[in-house]
């Protein structure tokens, strides 16, 4: 590969803010999403190396709309780039779920009439193997979940070890090659907004 991947989540919205999980439900950003998403723009410019060579965004609005003011010019709206479908969980707290089903989380357990980890880290790979062609810097302008599972499959991991990175809102990952072995460069940068 050429170049790097930066993954950049979505600025804040009231469910990520109250921790509901938002998959299919399209939740504009706050206010204060949208000052971070503009600040995550700072950031990126000092990230990304001259302009990149494919951008791809969510079609949630709020990765769109993250993209715009973070200035970004998407190439094309990707809908593998969707949050994980959360199913019967969708706009449930993890507390909540965990009232009828203990110890839950989206990792561990499945989300009935939802997605498996199995079929989001598919997404993932068919995503990864698109930015690993495109012949420099990639920006791909997503969710929590999601982005944890590219930087699992990223290097190598099954989806469910997305578990062990953090992506918090507005927040930047860059994945790089280490002499042609798949390697994290930075993982949940954020601006300060």
């Amino acid at each position: 590969m050429t170049g790097r991947v930066h993954l950049l989540r979505h600025g804040e919205t009231e469910w990520s803010l109250s921790g509901r999980h938002t998959g299919r439900t399209d939740i504009p950003l706050t206010e204060r999403g949208r000052e971070l998403a503009v600040a995550a723009g700072e950031l990126g410019r000092r990230l990304i190396d001259g302009a990149p060579a494919l951008v791809l965004s969510s079609p949630r609005s709020r990765a769109v709309v993250t993209a715009e003011l973070a200035g970004l010019t998407v190439d094309r709206v990707d809908e593998r780039l969707g949050e994980w479908d959360y199913g019967d969980c969708e706009g449930r707290t993890t507390p909540q779920i965990r009232e009828t089903v203990p110890d839950w989380t989206v990792w561990t357990h499945p989300c009935p009439n939802g997605e498996t980890a199995e079929e989001v880290g598919a997404r993932a790979d068919a995503v990864l193997a698109q930015a690993r062609e495109a012949g420099g810097d990639v920006v791909l302008v997503g969710h929590g979940h999601f982005s944890r599972v590219l930087i699992a499959r990223w290097i190598g991991l099954p989806a469910t070890e997305g578990v062990r990175f953090t992506m918090d809102a507005a927040a930047w990952s860059v994945l790089g090659d280490e002499r042609g072995v798949p390697s994290l460069v930075h993982v949940n940068l954020r601006a300060v907004a």
